[in-house]
């Protein structure tokens, strides 16, 4: 009856863990990442130098300019020669700094999107780019750069309907910032400590029970670390597969970005929960030929 009890235990517990652990995860994410207007530009500013970054947004301005200029015949040329200049500015540290305070202004679009009602995309507005190029352009003497719009062309990051299905849980993430993880580590601990407690007569009995509930919690944070990075790459599919065919690319590479330290966490948390897992199944085995057996009297 005790082994039944101690493997009904050990099963919770480690279904416990493995779904504490994305779900905290996700919570400081939002909380430390997403909420954060600085971390979240820190995140994105590198995709200026990313080539599907570049190459989306040289499409999406060059598309929007080319509504605005009819040559006729020359077209196809003009698109060609267009898109060519607009391109060659993405590589200048002119655009590197549009694209920060484009950034930086749709961080409050995106915060605002979550927190809204229906009906609002996340979407990142190339405007502030769009005037950067136009300007250099124009500098330059580009032929046509003075029909480029300066309007609202936005790379889109999440459709409206999906927002609308996220947006309670990033409410309800954003509330519970850190606690979560503050609670899942406690709730381990506490594991651990009980299993000490309950474990039996003798050092021995406690030390045994004590290794085990660590190994069950080891497997339980590696378990909960491969889930979240399963929910990382089903909801990266399900984003980009409603994202339009020509931002696609420049979505992606946002998206790597903002979720980078959530991978990142993943790899971390499954390391030390696969090694302490190890470690306590090892010091288990080796403690059951070491410490003494205790006496039927004791």
């Amino acid at each position: 009856m005790r082994t039944f009890f101690s493997t009904a235990l050990s099963a919770a517990l480690l279904v416990l863990l493995a779904v504490l652990v994305p779900l905290s995860a996700l919570s400081a994410w939002v909380d430390l990442e997403i909420d954060n207007t600085d971390r979240y530009v820190a995140a994105v500013a590198p995709l200026a130098s990313d080539p599907a970054v570049q190459k989306t947004v040289a499409d999406l301005i060059t598309d929007e300019a080319m509504k605005q200029i009819d040559v006729g015949p020359l077209t196809d040329t003009v698109r060609g020669f267009l898109h060519q200049a607009v391109e060659s500015f993405t590589t200048t540290d002119a655009f590197r700094a549009a694209w920060t305070a484009a950034n930086r202004t749709a961080h409050e679009a995106v915060t605002a999107a979550l927190d809204g009602g229906s009906g609002k995309s996340v979407t990142i507005d190339l405007a502030p780019v769009t005037e950067q190029v136009k300007r250099n352009l124009l500098d330059n003497g580009v032929p046509f750069a003075d029909r480029i719009p300066i309007e609202h062309t936005d790379i889109q990051i999440v459709s409206a309907d999906r927002a609308d299905q996220l947006r309670q849980s990033f409410r309800w993430l954003r509330a519970a910032s850190i606690w979560p993880a503050v609670g899942t580590l406690v709730f381990a601990l506490l594991a651990v400590a009980v299993a000490w407690v309950r474990g039996g007569p003798g050092r021995r009995g406690s030390a045994l029970a004590a290794l085990a509930a660590t190994a069950v919690a080891g497997t339980g944070f590696a378990a909960g670390a491969l889930l979240l990075r399963g929910v990382i790459a089903l909801a990266r599919n399900r984003v980009l597969a409603e994202v339009p065919g020509n931002e696609t690319d420049g979505a992606a590479a946002v998206y790597d970005a903002l979720t980078a330290s959530l991978r990142t966490t993943v790899w971390i948390v499954f390391g030390t929960g696969l090694a302490l897992a190890v470690c306590a199944v090892a010091a288990r085995i080796w403690a059951q030929r070491v410490l003494p057996v205790p006496s039927p009297d004791a």
